[in-house]
């Protein structure tokens, strides 16, 4: 099996369809803390059904939708997808235990760290340099995640911001090591990390004790929105950097709250509004800056090929 390298240059078109599978993605992964609080149950029976869920649509969908059916698209996946299910069980894990043990705006504004150490981490295991347009934002979006950790400081939630911070931590070396490897199956990826969820949390679960509506909730977080957002997180690594995926995923941070203030009517503290407002505008700039440069890339290219 051959590994792709990750020098390589992505043309405008497939650079937008990056952002806009990052930016789909980081929608529906918003929608996490809806199902997991009208779940109605504990963090681990919400992590169970979420894993067995995912686990169960994943192969579905690959068997319909891969060519090369579900055993073949596995195989040519080699190890690493092994591997990307086993960060997906970290990622997956801390964040949901992490939004029953703290608030929703503190979960998400800690997830915020992720563009940063995904730049670390590709950095550092692909030596892929990321760009100082990038950079700037991501220090930007560090400083709106200063502003809302300030105001959890005092709220006695210091287990669920770590559990948050160790998910970031999962999930970031989990989009560099897919950027290392284009090759793997991202629905392959998706379902073997729901497979060890499901696994791991089955111990801890009481699924006898479920209601009806637990199982209908949770089997539509499982089968449709989270493990669908995370695979077009995932395709969008294909076509930008890990960064750049960290980065356009902080749209979450963003949505999260709103979803919890609409449904429970959760307001976050002022520090998470004002915070919150600085990592939205920072990726607003930032996706309108991206598309103006490959606007100026496609112009460039059509001028070359009429000069010819």
């Amino acid at each position: 099996m051959t590994t792709a390298s990750v020098n390589f240059p992505a043309n405008s078109g497939a650079r937008t369809l990056g952002i806009v599978a990052a930016l789909v993605g980081g929608l529906l992964m918003s929608l996490d803390p809806i199902f997991i609080r009208l779940s109605g149950v504990s963090g681990f029976d919400t992590a169970f059904l979420f894993g067995l869920f995912t686990a169960i649509s994943m192969p579905i969908f690959i068997q319909l939708r891969d060519e090369r059916g579900l055993v073949k698209a596995i195989t040519d996946s080699g190890w690493q997808v092994v591997l990307s299910g086993l960060l997906m069980l970290g990622s997956a894990a801390g964040l949901v235990l992490s939004i029953k043990l703290t608030s929703v705006a503190n979960t998400f504004v800690i997830l915020s760290a992720t563009p940063a150490l995904s730049a670390l981490f590709s950095w550092w295991l692909l030596k892929e340099i990321t760009s100082r347009a990038t950079w700037l934002a991501i220090i930007a979006v560090i400083f709106g995640i200063a502003i809302v950790v300030s105001g959890s400081t005092q709220s006695g939630n210091w287990t669920g911001d770590l559990l948050a911070l160790f998910s970031v931590i999962c999930l970031s070396l989990n989009q560099t090591q897919l950027r290392k490897y284009p090759h793997v199956s991202r629905m392959a990826s998706v379902g073997f990390g729901g497979l060890f969820l499901a696994i791991v949390m089955f111990f801890l679960a009481t699924p006898s004790s479920y209601s009806l509506n637990t199982w209908l909730i949770m089997a539509v977080m499982g089968l449709f929105t989270a493990p669908f957002g995370r695979v077009l997180a995932q395709v969008a690594t294909r076509h930008i950097t890990a960064p750049e995926v960290g980065m356009i995923l902080m749209i979450e941070t963003v949505l999260a709250p709103l979803w919890a203030f609409g449904f429970f009517n959760e307001i976050p503290p002022l520090a998470s509004l004002v915070g919150g407002s600085i990592i939205f505008m920072t990726i607003a700039l930032y996706a309108a800056s991206a598309a103006k440069t490959d606007m100026k890339t496609d112009t460039s290219a059509e001028e070359t090929v009429d000069d010819n």
